[in-house]
């Protein structure tokens, strides 16, 4: 029986920074929340603590419990600071992280354990399922007696920004067992004892080199205390949000659940190995429960949902591990939403031309892995609306070109494709016009709504004509001289032949365009493979960029004119999978970035340039899902 991969560091990683404050760890709540940090204890990002709270969308998270800094006072009197901080002027006080002796992810769940002498003290962390709610578990393994101090450090803020002392203190209220921070949330444990004093300075070095203010102050809210007299004694602190009467159940019980739990999802999956496994309890963390239902975060920890990210994951996510009511939830819902053939991509804007594609994609997916023709039913007369508007024009200039049925896009501006980074209002990659991936999907989609209508046993309406147009027009138009396919056709500036990862599509989707071609994929893996991903653009052609470091400008320049995209793994070892070459090996390669970044999981993005160093967000949807689908091939 397949298991998680085990990931486990020694005191030699834990206690050198450069290793340990690299490598982050996360456990979501299931609502978009997350408890979140590196390995050594010490806060690298703003978006780091023990209890972050999402509002009414995944993306609107805020910072609550930010630190809860174990202090061990020994039989001799000495007390001895087990945590790691940072302070403006680079001084790292304490330096806790060189008494870990270990730390270890148990089921899924970050578990540290510190030796002084002979005493070894292990914490264990985990968030109750559904609520924003956290039990952080103190448990004497050797030696003592001993007294165990957890300085409360708190904030109440949008995780995106800082607060400092130049403002009011966040209002802490006594309350049956702790305090009630900002009446937001509340914490509960042995012995609190009140406080009240900014920590000021407290510094984010990951922060400071994305260009971004690297400090805040926090503001210290008082303690817990207990005597941990023999080996096996515990001590344990609760923290939670939302409804501050109903407290969550004791820490133990917590962590015991959320282990079960972890365990369950694990093997409902069935996962084939260890790094199948791995992916689907990562997996678990993207998606969550909302009020209408389930969403996907699109990466940790700082999106939150996007139609384009959801649907591109949707069948890895929750194909791949078995979650078809899920997700069935998720199509119903994301389909009531469809304004003039379009999904919303985030926040209301329709700003994408193929997330309502890839939902086609998605849909097409469930039912021909889960059989539900019901669904196929229920849903086609809003995919026949989708083809409607998409055949007579819809925003931002989406529409059918009556002359060769392809589908062109583009407005002044605006980046609608995947590639859709912009510096100072300026497309970074702009590809208006004819984009081959955005063809591909809409090839896929119309040959996916003739066969959901067959299914349903109604017909496809304008699809049946719109397909073989479309897809005669892609075979004669795409392929270039070059021996690959053009990027774009029939943009501002006329066709565009740089070679991109984003032919991969037209030979990779269910209802491709084309035949995978061997030497156009030779020539695409020699320019644009690495051990992590492909990257978004070749190397010594005009305009690339090897890193993916700097101010936000120097990163949204770099995001997609070189920067490895993990995700796209998928449609690479999908084009090789249809003409009978497998492509283990492509796939193995980056079984070993599961313990190099966010810990189990698999980064946004990567550095273009060896050694790939990983970038982006640590935890991101697309490229786990893909990683599980590829695996399932």
């Amino acid at each position: 029986m397949a298991t998680l991969r085990r990931t486990a560091f020694g005191p030699q990683v834990c206690g050198h920074l450069g290793e340990s404050a690299t490598r982050e760890w996360l456990v979501p709540d299931g609502a978009g929340g997350y408890a979140m940090g590196t390995i050594s204890g010490l806060r690298t990002r703003r978006y780091h603590g023990l209890l972050v709270v999402a509002g009414e969308t995944p993306a609107s998270r805020r910072l609550g419990l930010a630190s809860l800094d174990p202090v061990l006072t020994l039989a001799s009197g000495t007390s001895v600071r087990l945590a790691t901080h940072e302070w403006s002027d680079g001084t790292i006080a304490p330096r806790g992280h060189e008494l870990l002796t270990s730390f270890e992810l148990v089921d899924g769940l970050p578990r540290w354990r510190w030796r002084i002498g002979d005493v070894v003290l292990e914490r264990v962390l985990a968030m109750e399922a559904g609520r924003p709610a956290v039990a952080v578990v103190h448990r004497l393994l050797t030696g003592g007696p001993v007294g165990l101090t957890l300085d409360a450090l708190c904030t109440w803020r949008d995780i995106h920004g800082e607060r400092t002392a130049s403002g009011p203190p966040p209002a802490v209220t006594a309350a049956e067992g702790g305090c009630v921070v900002e009446e937001a949330y509340r914490l509960r444990g042995p012995e609190f004892r009140p406080a009240g004093a900014w920590w000021r300075g407290v510094r984010h070095r990951e922060e400071a080199a994305r260009g971004l203010t690297p400090t805040e102050d926090l503001w210290y809210a008082g303690s817990f205390h207990a005597e941990l007299r023999q080996p096996g004694a515990v001590a344990s602190v609760t923290a939670w949000a939302g409804d501050l009467s109903s407290p969550p159940p004791p820490a133990s019980e917590v962590v015991e659940a959320a282990q079960a739990r972890n365990r369950a999802v694990v093997a409902a999956a069935a996962p084939a190995d260890d790094d199948q496994a791995t992916l689907a309890l990562a997996a678990d963390a993207f998606i969550i429960r909302t009020t209408t239902g389930f969403d996907v975060v699109a990466g940790y920890p700082w999106f939150g949902a996007w139609s384009r990210d959801t649907m591109i994951s949707y069948e890895g996510l929750f194909l791949s591990t078995g979650r078809f009511d899920e997700g069935r939830t998720l199509l119903l819902s994301y389909a009531a939403t469809l304004s003039e053939g379009m999904l919303a991509n985030t926040d209301g804007q329709f700003n994408t031309a193929d997330g309502t594609l890839w939902f086609i994609h998605a849909v097409g997916r469930h039912v021909a892995v889960t059989g539900d023709v019901d669904l196929a039913a229920t849903l086609l007369p809003a995919l026949l609306d989708v083809v409607g508007h998409h055949l007579r024009g819809t925003r931002y200039g989406i529409a059918v070109d009556r002359s060769d049925g392809l589908l062109r896009q583009g407005a002044p501006g605006e980046a609608l494709t995947w590639m859709d980074a912009r510096v100072e209002g300026v497309p970074v990659t702009p590809r208006a016009g004819k984009a081959v991936e955005i063809n591909a999907l809409w090839v896929n989609a119309l040959a996916t709504v003739i066969k959901l209508a067959w299914q349903a046993r109604t017909g496809a309406g304008p699809a049946v004509k719109a397909h073989p147009e479309a897809l005669t027009s892609f075979a004669r138009r795409f392929p270039a001289p070059s021996g690959w396919l053009y990027d774009v056709l029939d943009g501002p500036a006329g066709d565009d032949a740089t070679m991109r990862p984003n032919q991969l599509l037209a030979w990779s989707l269910p209802y491709a365009p084309l035949r995978p071609a061997p030497a156009a994929l030779q020539a695409i893996g020699a320019a644009l493979m690495t051990p992590l991903g492909l990257r978004s653009q070749a190397p010594n052609t005009p305009g690339y960029h090897g890193t993916h470091r700097g101010t936000p400008a120097a990163r949204d320049a770099a995001y997609h004119t070189g920067t490895v995209w993990p995700w796209l793994i998928g449609p690479f070892v999908t084009a090789w999978h249809r003409i009978g070459v497998p492509a283990t090996q492509i796939i193995s390669d980056a079984d070993d970035h599961l313990t190099e970044y966010g810990l189990g999981s698999i980064s946004e993005t990567a550095d273009g340039n060896a050694p790939h160093a990983a970038t982006g967000c640590p935890f991101q949807a697309w490229s786990v899902a893909e990683a599980l689908r590829v695996r399932r091939l």
